[in-house]
């Protein structure tokens, strides 16, 4: 196993792992239950994503792809309503 990943909270965890096994990688999230001891814990780097060692490489480029995408223009996602007067 392998942590590719330490995301900074468990929604953006659980996103991540559902998004993986889309592609048929499972995933292990670690660390999910320790948010509840912020406080006597340091906040950051609790939480990680665990993959195979054959899995990791697909992974990490699956995220890496996520996450260097840009979000869609409002503007661009909108259809043209004149389009629709052919």
């Amino acid at each position: 196993m392998q942590c590719i990943y330490r995301p900074l909270d468990l929604t953006e965890a659980t996103l991540l792992q559902r998004m993986l096994a889309d592609h048929h990688i499972d995933c292990h999230i670690s660390g999910q239950y320790l948010q509840g001891a912020i406080g006597d814990l340091p906040v950051h780097d609790l939480i990680a994503l665990w993959l195979s060692d054959e899995d990791a490489p697909r992974g990490s480029q699956l995220i890496n792809d996520y996450l260097s995408a840009s979000p869609l223009d409002e503007a661009s996602q909108q259809p043209d309503p004149d389009s629709r007067l052919s």
